[in-house]
């Protein structure tokens, strides 16, 4: 019986990685960039005002909003009208509005000393303006404007290459790209970017008892679970998925279908007649494909399973338990890690954290555990607890309905056979979507 650690290592040094692409930048969302985005202009590409407000210069409000002196006019010694605010006792600045410029003007704008030229939150900066005053410290004058409190050299404008200048990366090699990174690309006149893909995952479903879910089984025939369910446990993972449905256990008809499937694909996902007589079936029908070893690994559910690496181009190549509870805990340890490496993800496997248990857990001694469990958060100590689901003394881990409430797996280690209550535990977390 072979180690997790050890099937594990044989699956991920396997990867099939599609190579990277040009896509649209609308189209990159979530993937990972392939790519040093290095920027030839700045941005933004000109000086431009932050907030709505006036464009001045700072050392023609500088009285405003002091105290007032014992004599004013001393202030208003170079031309700049200044008085006293009767009401608090502090001085205001009169400036003349000689223009009103707004974002997207393409018009030059020149500004003279002890002016003010009202802008928008975007415009373009006038020449020698070095300021904006925000409307709220002023009157919102249009003619002319009272200025109530004094900005710095600087304040309120967004200077040329403030957020990236010609030669800064942008968006590294590596990077997923999300909402921000968009937009920097857009920013910076990028309409395509070189991403890695989604690598594409192709599912099918192998049993003579099942029949597709828009059918109703007859007698000895339950529907078809695992296509369904694996293939969005795929697409969650990152995988642009192929659902091929359920194939034909005829090995002619089946070698078909896989070989189709290895064409298009970089993982191929088949479910079900694993174990005994069938198993070897599936193997003897894709045995000139490759090998598909087909064996145990040390955990349960999901103990047997089948892979190789099938095809001209060695696509990896899974072979899953039929149960579906199996089927999916043995996608989650082996196949997710392996689609997020060909993602690109430097983190292939779900977060871990330690628990404590608030029960008792079995466990089957010899096979390492991934057990359906409830994850909590005690709103007191902050510390995490865990309670399995369903698992019981007879080690049934078939159903489905379980699974479907358990949000973390428990992982529990080979040689342990029973976790008391306030024990602690490794726990993997499971996607919880809202």
């Amino acid at each position: 019986m072979r180690s997790v650690e050890d099937h594990l290592s044989l699956v991920t040094a396997s990867v099939v990685a599609p190579r990277p692409v040009q896509v649209a930048i609308s189209e990159a969302e979530g993937l990972l960039c392939a790519e040093e985005v290095v920027t030839s202009d700045p941005l933004p590409g000109f000086d431009q005002a932050a907030v709505d407000g006036y464009a001045v210069r700072a050392v023609d409000v500088a009285p405003a909003g002091a105290p007032a002196p014992d004599d004013v006019t001393e202030l208003n010694a170079d031309g700049i009208e200044v008085e006293e605010l009767d009401d608090s006792g502090r001085l205001v600045v009169h400036l003349p509005v000689v223009g009103d410029v707004t974002a997207g003007s393409r018009t030059p704008t020149r500004l003279q000393p002890g002016q003010a030229v009202r802008v928008e939150t975007g415009a373009p900066m006038p020449t020698l303006a070095d300021a904006v005053v925000p409307v709220r410290w002023t009157d919102g004058g249009e003619s002319r404007v009272m200025v109530g409190h004094a900005v710095d050299s600087g304040d309120y404008v967004r200077r040329t290459g403030d957020d990236v200048r010609p030669g800064d990366v942008a968006v590294r090699a590596g990077a997923v790209i999300g909402p921000a990174q968009v937009g920097l690309l857009a920013a910076v006149g990028r309409s395509r970017v070189l991403v890695h893909p989604r690598p594409r995952v192709s599912v099918i479903a192998v049993g003579n008892e099942l029949v597709d879910i828009d059918r109703k089984p007859g007698a000895g025939q339950v529907f078809d679970i695992n296509s369904y369910s694996l293939a969005a446990a795929a697409r969650d993972a990152g995988a642009d998925v192929h659902r091929v449905g359920i194939a034909e256990r005829d090995p002619a008809r089946l070698r078909e279908a896989v070989e189709a499937q290895l064409i298009r694909s970089e993982i191929v996902v088949i479910c079900g007649s694993i174990g005994g007589a069938a198993s070897r079936a599936v193997g003897e029908a894709l045995a000139d494909l490759g090998d598909l070893e087909i064996g145990r690994v040390a955990m349960h559910p999901g103990s047997v399973q089948g892979f190789g690496r099938l095809g001209r181009d060695e696509i990896p190549t899974f072979l899953l338990p039929a149960n579906p509870v199996s089927a999916l805990v043995t996608f989650e340890v082996m196949v997710r890690p392996l689609i997020r490496i060909a993602l690109g993800k430097r983190q292939p496997m779900r977060r871990m954290v330690t628990a404590r248990t608030i029960g008792p857990i079995l466990s089957v001694e010899g096979r390492r555990g991934f057990l359906r469990g409830q994850l909590m958060r005690d709103e007191r100590s902050g510390e995490y607890l865990v309670q399995v689901i369903g698992e019981s003394e007879s080690g049934a881990s078939h159903l489905l309905a379980e699974l479907a409430e358990a949000n973390c797996l428990i992982v529990v280690d080979e040689d342990v056979e029973e976790l008391r209550t306030g024990d602690h535990v490794d726990v993997m977390f499971l996607a919880q979507r809202g």
